[in-house]
């Protein structure tokens, strides 16, 4: 799915989405447990932000000056109304270059949405975007391909190189992973926490 096109779905949900998740808890001991691992908390990223909320607060809690970045324009428009303190950009993590590198990156149930052949890509340049000791925590299917599913009444993309996929991307992009899980089972949904290492030659 064109990440533009994944923009306009979102834009149809987005207050009902916002009203559904402003209270909710749901991936905040994972969130967590991803800031612990993290040794410098001056900047974060937070890929697929939505209408910000419960990870947002947390981040801004912990210290960290955030970036947002999300494909939906009504996502963002309320991020911004709700964390004045925080730059949300509409952006597409395939094409975004940013201007600095981050302690810490997020991407939770956001790049499953991205083109398959995007996939790995996107999880090399995550890996690129962290500073040393950078910490990165994100969700994926364990799966292998791609496939559609209905939902608010709308067709919506998913796509995964599942669990030995993404331990080898981020291994072949100096990361190194400290934590993955099956957090949901027998959903398949499995998160992973990798830390930025200093490449032997460094």
């Amino acid at each position: 799915m064109d990440p533009k096109v994944l923009g306009t779905k979102y834009d149809k949900i987005a207050q009902w989405w916002h009203d559904g998740h402003i209270a909710s808890n749901y991936g905040m001991d994972q969130i967590k447990r991803a800031i612990s691992y993290c040794s410098n908390k001056r900047n974060a990223l937070d890929v697929g932000c939505g209408s910000g909320g419960r990870i947002m607060k947390e981040l801004l809690a912990s210290g960290f000056s955030i970036t947002g970045l999300d494909v939906s324009s009504q996502m963002i428009e309320i991020a911004r109304a709700n964390h004045p303190e925080v730059n949300f950009l509409n952006e597409d993590i395939c094409t975004w270059r940013p201007s600095a590198k981050f302690d810490f990156i997020v991407a939770w149930d956001s790049i499953f949405h991205l083109p398959f052949k995007s996939q790995k890509p996107v999880v090399s340049r995550l890996c690129a975007m962290l500073n040393n000791d950078g910490i990165l925590i994100y969700s994926f299917g364990n799966d292998y391909g791609e496939h559609e599913n209905q939902w608010r009444d709308d067709t919506f993309y998913y796509s995964t190189i599942g669990i030995t996929g993404n331990l080898r991307v981020i291994a072949e992009n100096n990361c190194q992973c400290v934590h993955l899980e099956l957090d949901q089972y027998p959903e398949k949904h499995v998160y992973i926490i990798a830390k930025r290492i200093t490449p032997p030659s460094q």
